[in-house]
């Protein structure tokens, strides 16, 4: 049995929901082949780096290419705009995907393999990437997979109830990123001075960062007495615009105003993988964000946290909103002293409960790692009914791989 872990995108932040269950399974010694594909030498040295000495010798790490002149060129243009690869990569390595018999991701773009491509034998199980509340995460697409694995009941709530997840098709696992990276004891203040995390989402329709964010960090600048640490979703910098697909929506994204970026008391942080590891969750007394699931990280060791509603929304009541819950919401940069000034008052009286009640909600956590959870859930599944054959080679990037497929905006979701 081969069974292939996929990492397909810009950024690196969906490797650790995925590398953690990799090394689980081959610990587990089921004889299966476990092969971790990467499509750009950024993962691949983000997988080497959490994997260690278990590739080649556990694990196998290939890395998957666009074959063909014609895709690189589809690539070269259109790619600047948005991640054109992460779709024509399927069809250049089609070859490749056929000899899986189980491919495990943490996104929903692979789902192009059955909807397009037609590998209806390949099993195809969701990490799902975060445990956050976006309504994109339970899409009617979640229930594309054979199988999703889930952080807790929140997220198996939703896939049943707004995706049609059967209940069967759902396995609760904890959250094998914390394997990795987890919460650390608070760190003692800088000259006792308070540290907040600015940590806008890149979706338009949603972020703070389009509209409030320079205001936001202009305001910082103007009061020294706080420390700031700006470090956005990985994807918000990457390219000059952000889309999206579901709901539609593009904006530029612009840049930090070097004014700013050179306040003493601002460190910005556009790219790094420190951006993925928790590191500055860690090191913040206070949390100030949008909608990005990194609200739920934080919260991992309660503190106090501030959210920016800067399009307006009936956000009362919506699940889509229910880490909105765990601190005080504000529509302008003038809330801002006032909350920050009430912040650990508001926290001990109000927002300390009401996080931890939302965190066993979230994440089903327990003495057994979540990844031994989640390499046993896709045992499970991966043995289940499957009779053994022998896997056909073929090349990671073939050159005379059929046409390329041109992206549609219906096959993915680009954040």
């Amino acid at each position: 049995m081969r069974v292939g872990f996929l990492f397909n995108h810009d950024q690196v932040h969906q490797v650790a929901h995925g590398i953690p269950i990799a090394l689980a399974l081959a610990r587990k010694r089921t004889g299966a082949e476990i092969i971790i594909c990467t499509t750009s030498n950024r993962l691949s040295q983000e997988v080497r780096l959490l994997a260690g000495p278990a590739i080649d010798r556990d694990v196998r790490l290939v890395e998957l290419k666009l074959g063909r002149p014609l895709t690189r060129g589809m690539d070269a243009i259109a790619g600047r705009l948005i991640p054109s690869a992460k779709l024509l990569i399927y069809r250049d390595c089609l070859d490749f995907f056929r000899t899986l018999d189980v491919l495990v991701v943490p996104e929903k773009t692979s789902l192009i393999l059955k909807s397009h491509f037609r590998l209806n034998r390949l099993k195809i199980i969701h990490t799902r990437h975060g445990a956050g509340d976006r309504a994109i995460g339970f899409d009617r697409a979640s229930a594309g997979f054979d199988h999703v694995l889930a952080a807790g009941a929140k997220i198996r709530d939703r896939l049943v109830r707004d995706a049609g997840v059967s209940p069967e098709k759902i396995s609760i696992v904890g959250y094998p990123k914390f394997d990795v990276f987890s919460a650390v004891p608070a760190a003692p203040r800088r000259n006792g001075r308070i540290t907040v995390v600015y940590n806008p989402h890149v979706a338009p329709h949603l972020s703070s960062w389009y509209r409030l964010g320079p205001k936001i960090l202009q305001w910082f600048a103007a009061h020294p007495h706080y420390d700031v640490i700006f470090a956005p979703h990985i994807m918000l910098f990457e390219r000059r615009l952000a889309v999206t697909i579901q709901p539609p929506g593009i904006a530029r994204v612009g840049k930090v105003p070097k004014h700013l970026a050179n306040a003493p008391n601002i460190f910005v942080d556009l790219h790094s993988r420190a951006l993925t590891t928790m590191e500055y969750l860690n090191r913040a007394d206070i949390y100030i964000g949008d909608a990005s699931s990194q609200a739920y990280e934080f919260m991992l060791r309660p503190r106090p946290c501030i959210f920016f509603d800067a399009h307006r929304f009936r956000w009362e009541g919506n699940p889509n909103f229910a880490h909105w819950q765990a601190g005080r919401v504000l529509t302008g940069v003038d809330e801002l002293q006032s909350s920050l000034e009430g912040a650990f008052d508001d926290h001990d009286r109000q927002y300390s409960e009401v996080q931890q009640n939302l965190l066993r909600y979230t994440f089903d956590l327990s003495a057994t790692p979540s990844s031994d959870r989640a390499a046993q859930a896709i045992i499970d599944v991966a043995f289940a009914g499957l009779t053994h054959r022998q896997p056909r080679i073929a090349s990671a990037a073939r050159s005379d791989a059929p046409r390329a497929l041109v992206p549609s905006a219906a096959a993915a979701s680009f954040i």
